[in-house]
């Protein structure tokens, strides 16, 4: 098992823990801890350690699923890396969705044989018959991220059904990340996949939607027999979900629609601002759902990577379209506080205004 080194991470691991500006963050703006109870008492392992079955079995009915078919992780990115474990191995094939979060293809190719198919820029279109075309007699899993990050493309019911009916086809599992479902508005909210039948697979958490990303908890959702082999592969992992983390995020999925309903308008009303900057500026991007955006480079720049180094001598942090493969887009976050995303783009401007001039 061979993994390639994180992108994304490594370039945010060096640039923004001195960042004046942070729109590399692909969340919401963290709540504060004093809106919650955080004394969760002894602060022992989570029994049983597949999460509170009250919890689960709350979860897992938004998934028309019972408790044994939820599993409790340490974030989404646990939950992503167990469904892999649970239905690949040296002998699969897996066919990953991309441009996406590096893990959703790294994770697969480290365990399996993976063939890519592109979204198509620039509304970032799923092609599900190219999904098909790419499915081989040993395909275990297909792996989809919906709203998509780094792009916010919200695949459409028709696509996302058409994909899973050709998973179940393949008697393959259909993997939706889908931590970003949370923060559509409900015209634009897709079946989650783990509802649609016995190959769904469905990912998420509480760092996206609900601001809460320093909680690590997250779940995966979906057939018993994977669940149960990806609780077998969590005992290697980290054991149980946090306590703490079970704490909290018990109280946030019970105050769901308040919270939701704040982060929802916090989001839109930044997008708003990215919207007016992407027209000011002559720029490109598709209107995104969720909490990022995918904007194409200035004709002033040679690369997304000399961009977002230009930005960083301004005390700006954003991703470079390379960590995508893409290098003619940014990844620009704008779930930080509204006066941050201001004072971003105020300082994006300026870079872009001072290689514009003679």
């Amino acid at each position: 098992m061979d993994i390639e080194p994180f992108a994304l991470e490594r370039w945010l691991a060096e640039h923004e823990h001195d960042a004046a500006v942070n729109l590399g963050d692909s969340g919401v703006r963290p709540l504060e801890a004093d809106r919650f109870d955080t004394d969760p008492g002894r602060l022992g392992y989570v029994i049983p350690t597949n999460g509170d079955p009250d919890l689960r079995e709350t979860v897992a009915d938004r998934y028309d699923r019972g408790a044994d078919e939820l599993l409790f992780t340490c974030g989404t990115q646990e939950a992503n890396l167990l469904a892999v474990l649970a239905t690949l191995d040296r002998d699969s094939h897996a066919v990953c969705v991309t441009p996406t979060y590096q893990s959703l293809h790294s994770l697969p190719a480290a365990v399996a044989d993976v063939t890519r198919v592109e979204l198509a820029p620039p509304e970032w279109t799923l092609d599900p018959d190219a999904v098909a075309d790419a499915i081989r007699p040993d395909t275990e899993l297909i792996v989809l991220n919906n709203p998509n990050n780094p792009t916010g493309k919200v695949h459409s019911q028709e696509t996302v059904d058409a994909v899973y009916d050709f998973a179940a086809g393949a008697d393959a599992y259909l993997l939706s990340d889908e931590v970003y479902r949370p923060l559509t508005s409900v015209d634009e909210r897709v079946t989650p996949v783990a509802s649609m039948g016995p190959h769904g697979i469905s990912t998420c958490g509480l760092s996206k939607g609900w601001g809460l990303p320093g909680l690590r908890f997250g779940w995966l959702a979906g057939p018993e027999e994977v669940v149960s082999a990806a609780w077998g592969w969590k005992d290697y992992t980290t054991i149980s979900p946090s306590a703490f983390g079970q704490h909290v995020g018990r109280q946030a999925i019970e105050r769901e629609d308040e919270l939701l309903a704040e982060n929802r308008a916090h989001v839109r009303g930044n997008r708003d601002l990215v919207a007016d900057f992407v027209d000011e500026y002559g720029l490109d991007w598709h209107l995104p759902a969720g909490a990022t955006g995918f904007l194409t480079v200035p004709d002033a720049f040679e690369s997304s990577d000399a961009f977002c180094r230009a930005l960083v001598g301004e005390g700006v942090v954003v991703a470079p379209g390379e960590a995508f493969g893409h290098p003619g887009y940014v990844r620009v976050g704008f779930g930080a506080d509204r006066e941050t995303v201001i004072d971003g783009l105020d300082r994006t401007g300026r870079v872009i205004e001072e290689r514009r001039s003679p």
